[in-house]
């Protein structure tokens, strides 16, 4: 046979809630609850109620194992059956006295139909009986709802009094649990709310519009890297000079013209025309000349004078005064095929000649390289410096000095070309390498130059000087004594205001109002209106941290003229 009972064991702490959720947990129809000493869970009428109601709605029999006087007439009372040991009988135990109670149980709360159990048995018979059917057929009753009354009973007896019945809820222990973990995150939300809006998101601008002015300065400086300290008195700064080497190519197309074809060729007989010298050799290789073409002698031609009488007879005495050589023309071409022309002699106007016939000339033109050729790739090259002025300035500014461009200066350059001048090329590369210097002096030392040259024009306990304005200052070559010692003309324009240290300021103004900050700001010198804005809107203080407060300095800049040259 099946085993239909259940023991539960309740423990003293448990409440009615947590006994009623073991009764339901139960898969036995049978229940045998275990109570401990002095349980008060179960000393309340209402909690009996509760109980049995359950037990009715499970279709589940209780037996209270208890000893406890004050939980009997309570049990008697709901109809649940009691018994002193898990070994003894269970049975309803008589029910107190309601004549003069409160709480009543009613008619429908105890069932004429339920079936009972079986007093003559222990509860561990009540667990197996004879057929599972007929154990089902006892536990079988109608449902029981137990209702509390919630009104006054009318003790006057009027007619019409009459009780209206509610049933018992038992609270929903989970929902509770969730308003309460939403309550928690609201409350947190509203912390970081808060510290978002009056910690992380307040800002304050300060802004500041002093009184400044623009000064023009024009001194003279001297650049000199033999100098090792500044000599204000003579404004000769300490120089530093760099170097570099700029390889420069440039490419040319030859656009000369030659005639490289066979040279015409024929006799020259050559003539001594007076007797002012005894004897005339022309040398091999010497030109006679005719109507703009030249041919070459090749070979010597000794002539000499023959004087008869005191007379100059060299005309009557050819075979002395006359000589007949080969010639060949000068260069190439079909144009020195020419008749038989006369010939003047280069260098010998006492000389003559008569030509034969020149042939033989054809032509050939070919494009040479000439001289005007690689000049002009020259030119290009020696006019472009920009590449050693960017090289010079990054040189100089990475040893932490200002380059003066006017200094910049290039030696001689070496040329040298791809091809010679006549070469038979149809272009040529022309390579220059020029030396390029530059000098450079540090910025603290035009500052101080500056600042001497200024100090007549500027109250130094309530103004100082801003901004040099040597970013955009410009420096004039004067004076060129050598590479390394220049003169020059310094132009720029200086800035001067009011002393302001921003963040000692920003130390100052930490928590302060908006009227107290204005008040403070304005006492400085040169100081003319003091703006403050805080945000967001609600926010009326400045933040303790330096970060979330900005000041912005605004000039309002008047121009002085240039100081007089002394």
């Amino acid at each position: 046979m099946a085993d239909q009972k259940d023991t539960i064991y309740i423990d003293i702490d448990d409440e009615i809630t947590s006994i009623i959720e073991k009764v339901r947990g139960s898969e036995h129809k049978i229940l045998a609850l275990v109570l401990p000493k002095r349980t008060t869970t179960l000393q309340s009428i209402v909690n009996m109620k509760l109980l049995k109601r359950t037990a009715d709605e499970g279709k589940k029999r209780i037996v209270l194992i208890t000893s406890e006087a004050g939980l009997l007439p309570l049990a008697g009372a709901v109809g649940l059956h009691v018994a002193k040991t898990l070994q003894s009988k269970p049975a309803i135990p008589a029910p107190p006295d309601m004549s003069n109670a409160e709480e009543s149980v009613t008619d429908s709360e105890v069932t004429s139909d339920e079936p009972e159990l079986d007093d003559s048995k222990s509860i561990g018979e009540l667990a197996g009986l004879t057929d599972e059917a007929e154990a089902a057929s006892t536990l079988s009753a109608a449902e029981e709802t137990i209702d509390i009354d919630n009104s006054d009973s009318d003790e006057s007896g009027k007619s019409g009094g009459k009780k209206s019945k509610d049933k018992i809820k038992i609270p929903d222990f989970n929902k509770f649990r969730l308003r309460l973990i939403l309550g928690g995150l609201v409350f947190v939300g509203l912390i970081v709310a808060w510290y978002f809006m009056f910690r992380v998101m307040p800002a304050v601008t300060v802004t500041i519009q002093t009184n400044n002015q623009s000064i023009n300065d024009s001194p003279t400086i001297t650049a000199n890297t033999a100098v090792k300290t500044l000599d204000l008195s003579n404004n000769v700064i300490p120089a530093v000079i760099k170097d570099v080497k700029i390889t420069a190519t440039q490419k040319a197309t030859a656009t000369g013209k030659k005639n490289v074809g066979n040279k015409a060729s024929g006799t020259v007989t050559l003539s001594l025309d007076d007797c002012s010298k005894s004897q005339v050799t022309i040398p091999a290789g010497s030109g006679v000349t005719s109507n703009g073409l030249t041919f070459i002698t090749q070979s010597e031609a000794a002539m000499s004078s023959v004087v008869v009488g005191n007379q100059c007879r060299n005309s009557d005495f050819p075979s002395f005064s006359k000589a007949t050589i080969n010639v060949i023309a000068q260069t190439g071409g079909a144009n020195y095929n020419v008749d038989a022309l006369s010939y003047a002699v280069s260098g010998y106007s006492n000389v003559s000649g008569q030509g034969s016939k020149m042939s033989g000339g054809t032509d050939n033109i070919v494009t040479i390289l000439s001289q005007s050729d690689i000049d002009g790739a020259k030119q290009k090259i020696a006019s472009n410096t920009t590449q050693a002025q960017n090289d010079l300035s990054k040189a100089i500014k990475t040893i932490g000095n200002l380059p003066l461009i006017a200094t910049l200066v290039g030696d001689d350059p070496s040329v040298s070309t791809s091809a010679n001048t006549g070469d038979q090329v149809s272009d040529v590369t022309v390579t220059v390498v020029t030396m390029y210097h530059m000098l450079g002096v540090k910025q603290s030392d035009l500052e101080k130059i500056i600042n001497n040259d200024l100090k007549s024009q500027i109250d130094s306990k309530k103004q100082a000087i801003s901004n040099y304005g040597l970013s955009g200052a410009t420096f004039t070559l004067t004076t060129k004594k050598s590479t390394t010692e220049q003169v020059l003309s310094l132009k720029t324009t200086v800035t001067t205001g009011a002393q302001i240290d921003t963040v000692a300021l920003k130390k100052q103004i930490v928590g302060k109002k908006k009227g107290d900050i204005k008040t403070l700001v304005g006492s400085l010198p040169s100081v003319q209106t003091v703006e403050v804005d805080y945000t967001p809107f609600w926010i009326t203080t400045t933040p303790h941290k330096i970060s979330k407060i900005t000041i912005v300095i605004q000039k309002s800049v008047t121009t002085k003229n240039d100081k007089p040259n002394q």
